[in-house]
């Protein structure tokens, strides 16, 4: 009896293991947040953030991913020059690199 659970016990560790060793992999990625309280995801290209979560804010992002020029020289109403945007696309957009693009929650919220 002992062992069986023992040997259960093991199945259920290596499947949990697994299962989490797969979501970790799957290119979900991690929510954080930044210096100013927003919420920041890297995801690869193509893909959107989790707070670009109904069709009119992805839209937007995507915009904002895809149409980088529409934003020089537009500084945003909020306010957010105080914390280091120079632009209106740094609302959307943390950061950009070939495979991946870091977004901001700072347009969303």
């Amino acid at each position: 009896m002992k062992r069986s659970l023992t040997i259960a016990a093991v199945v259920i560790f290596v499947a949990l293991g697994t299962g989490v060793f797969w979501w970790l992999g799957s290119g979900v990625a991690q929510v954080t947040v930044d210096e100013i309280g927003d919420q920041v995801q890297t995801v690869r290209r193509g893909e959107m953030p989790i707070f670009a979560a109904t069709p009119e804010v992805a839209q937007l992002y995507r915009f904002a991913t895809e149409h980088p020029e529409a934003f020089k020289g537009v500084e945003c109403t909020c306010g957010c020059v105080l914390f280091g945007h120079f632009n209106n696309r740094q609302c959307y957009i943390k950061s950009v690199n070939p495979n991946q693009i870091t977004y901001t929650s700072h347009a969303a919220t």
